[in-house]
């Protein structure tokens, strides 16, 4: 029998029992007719790696790929390398489940019963929320690392003062800072990125307040921080449909997703490169059609898909202008008419383009500056507190623990 490590963060004698309940149910779901003999497999998705050279290589026809709607074969071009997915395969190493993540609220599940089937499912995870207060012995990042073992969140903090405050000259040894965030966590582990609500930076005596509201970053006056804005890939906007990680259809009784913001345009409209950066792909990609892709710094990479063509002499390491012309509006690939599929990665994952992309003016106003108020009058209030008052972060127990599974008549352990 195969061994599966994993991580745990220990919160409680129950909690850990639950998880590792949660994960072979996660890892054995729905199963028919299990066997000790069956073993689970925790793998990472390669690079180059499609559904269809998965299927492949598993034994399952190539059919149930192209049975697939045109929404579902764009969710499969989204499988990120790396991804780390989970398999069940039974005594002669046929597959009998395959978990494989889209983004972090929906999953591919392959799974045979008579012939293979696919469903998208969501996610099973966990969130925690915390609020800390550190004094600074290095630097914001690493400080933030050693006390939260999160790099993702040192990486945010980071990120949301890029703009407003130069950590190499501004910090001192003895200064403080303070966080409110939320985070998922997935069968032991850190889970996507933190969710930060708030934090503060306290240099020579004054506390730098950023916010995190409607999608953006604001300091304490409503003042949006600007950071990486890219512009709009087409002259004129006409969204068709939003960005989500996650949504139930009421018709069709299943999960979508829809990582990117479609804009309505005539064939053969100019589409635009969103901001400058370096060609990284250019050509056909599955239920995308003609795609170009462009990656600009600090992790960022956009993509334009269904274009009817490319730019004449438009080649991958070709460096583009903000606002030069890379293709032009089509249908190609899986679509039901000429429009442009605009993606946003950062860090190869989805981020919602609207929230980066400055396309209308996000000053708030009315009811939105009220509402940014009372948030702020209730997050400064607890932020203050933590730096009155200093508080460490939760610390995380990391543990190291072999997983089998241990087999069942209902296939639950």
């Amino acid at each position: 029998m195969k061994d599966l490590s994993t991580i745990w963060i220990k919160l409680s004698p129950f909690e850990k029992e639950r998880k590792f309940l949660n994960l072979l149910l996660l890892c054995t779901v729905a199963l028919s007719s299990p066997t000790f003999a069956d073993t689970v497999q925790k793998l990472e998705w390669q690079k180059g790696e499609t559904l269809l050279t998965f299927f492949e290589k598993m034994g399952v026809p190539a059919s149930l790929y192209y049975n697939l709607d045109r929404e579902e074969k764009e969710l499969a071009d989204e499988i990120r390398a790396g991804a780390q997915y989970y398999l069940t395969l039974d005594s002669k190493g046929s597959l009998r489940h395959a978990l494989i993540p889209i983004n972090e609220e929906l999953q591919i599940h392959i799974y045979k019963e008579g012939d293979y089937k696919l469903k998208l499912e969501p996610i099973a995870y966990d969130k925690f929320e915390d609020a800390f207060a550190i004094s600074l012995d290095s630097s914001p990042y690493q400080d933030i690392i050693e006390a939260t073992h999160n790099p993702k969140l040192a990486g945010e903090f980071v990120s949301a003062f890029r703009n407003s405050i130069n950590f190499s000259r501004s910090i001192r040894k003895g200064d403080r800072l303070a966080i409110i965030y939320e985070q998922k966590v997935r069968m032991g582990e850190f889970f996507g990125d933190p969710k930060v609500k708030a934090m503060v930076i306290e240099t020579r005596g004054r506390r730098h307040y950023v916010f995190f509201f409607d999608g953006r970053y604001y300091d304490q006056h409503g003042k949006e921080l600007k950071q990486f804005f890219l512009k709009k890939p087409l002259s004129r906007i006409r969204i068709t449909s939003r960005f989500t990680l996650r949504r139930w259809h009421p018709v069709l009784h299943r999960y979508r997703a829809h990582l990117g913001v479609d804009f309505g345009a005539r064939y053969g409209t100019p589409v635009r490169a969103a901001g400058r950066g370096k060609v990284v792909f250019v050509g056909r990609k599955g239920g995308y059609g003609k795609v170009v892709m462009i990656y600009h710094g600090s992790g960022y990479k956009t993509l334009y898909a269904h274009l009817s063509r490319f730019k004449r002499g438009l080649r991958v390491g070709k460096r583009v202008r903000q606002g030069e012309v890379i293709g032009y509006v089509g249908s190609t690939g899986i679509s039901t008419g000429p429009h442009l599929h605009f993606g946003l990665y950062k860090n190869n994952k989805a981020i919602n383009p609207l929230r980066v992309v400055r396309i209308a003016n996000s000053q708030l106003q009315g009811k939105k500056l009220r509402e940014f108020k009372k948030l702020v009058k209730r997050y400064k209030a607890q932020i203050d507190k933590l730096l009155g008052e200093p508080k460490p972060p939760k610390r995380l127990e990391i543990v190291k623990e072999d997983i089998q599974y241990l087999g069942g008549d209902d296939g639950k352990g």
